[in-house]
């Protein structure tokens, strides 16, 4: 055996750890070769393929769920009504697939996937411990979510990415993705990076729950094997430093002076092994679209790519054979 081919099992089973606490859910892409050339909510050439579609998307999304966490009513919402904690694979599963689909779903897989969002939601309600009604659909609360999964992404991005976005570029990905906002109903949606940070910032409703205990308890120590969990915690301390300091203080959590190296390598590693999401590069063959070298390592999500004649499957073919 080749020292190559001792390099590439060692990165495939590191894909499949990785890969595998989100698998508890169906692929959301299954059939998105069914609509060939259509670009969904963003496209090929989108901020948002490029920001959610690399590894430091890892990170992001541990820092939303602690930001989201501080907003007393989300967090009572997601206590009284939510199955993370005796199904916590499948709840991210179903967050996962939640994401892949608005991001690079054709149209009609955003749309069932934001109608599934919505039909979830429309039971929860109820009264946080501080006595305030909530219900998951109204507007503030779903900006809430929304903006904080944005702002995570973009932060995590801008931290560990392969480069830095521009301020063009990152106000660009924000405004892309106040379509999704729209979608489910979520105000107010802020349309810059800059004032996205701040509304996430300076939010006036957030304080300490018992709902946040829970869930900064949970996200600190969730239920993953040995292995898998020194790859989480590497993540988890790197979504610390870019979170506000306002927010950490609720959360009663402090960066340490070595989280951002750790969090860089590991990322790095992620890349490394992992490549680029095959949701991405799925979707760029679904378009017509080009597909760079180098970019992609893991095989096409999808079961028929026999019918491809695009050089992007011939690409595949060659890559994989």
């Amino acid at each position: 055996m080749t020292q190559n081919s001792l390099v590439d099992r060692y990165r495939d089973r590191i894909v499949d750890r990785a890969t595998d606490p989100f698998g508890h859910a169906e692929y959301p892409l299954a059939r998105t070769l069914e609509y060939r050339g259509d670009p969904g909510l963003f496209g090929p050439d989108s901020m948002s393929w490029r920001v959610v579609g690399d590894a430091a998307a890892f990170v992001g999304g541990v820092r939303a769920l602690l930001i989201q966490s501080v907003h007393p009513e989300v967090a009572s919402g997601v206590a009284d009504h939510s199955s993370y904690q005796a199904d916590p694979l499948g709840r991210l599963s179903r967050t996962s697939a939640y994401v892949t689909a608005t991001t690079f779903g054709a149209l009609p897989e955003v749309q069932q996937a934001v109608e599934r969002v919505r039909a979830a939601h429309r039971p929860v309600t109820g009264r946080s411990h501080r006595n305030v009604p909530y219900s998951a659909g109204k507007p503030e609360f779903a900006a809430w979510v929304h903006n904080a999964l944005t702002d995570s992404f973009l932060q995590a991005y801008q931290a560990y990415g392969p480069q830095r976005l521009t301020t063009e570029e990152a106000d660009r990905f924000v405004l892309e993705q106040t379509q999704v906002g729209r979608l489910l109903g979520a105000d107010p949606l802020p349309e810059t990076a800059a004032e996205l940070a701040d509304w996430i910032a300076l939010h006036p409703a957030l304080d300490e729950s018992p709902g946040m205990a829970e869930t900064r308890s949970f996200l600190t120590n969730p239920p993953l094997d040995p292995l898998q969990r020194v790859g989480y915690q590497a993540l988890y301390r790197g979504a610390l430093p870019s979170i506000p300091q306002r927010v950490l203080d609720l959360l009663g959590l402090a960066p340490t002076g070595i989280d951002t190296a750790v969090g860089r390598r590991f990322v790095s590693f992620l890349r490394w092994a992992l490549g680029s999401s095959p949701s991405w590069h799925v979707s760029l063959v679904r378009v017509g679209a080009e597909v760079p070298d180098g970019l992609f390592r893991q095989p096409l999500p999808v079961d028929d790519v026999t019918t491809i004649g695009t050089p992007a499957r011939r690409q595949w073919v060659e890559a994989a054979s």
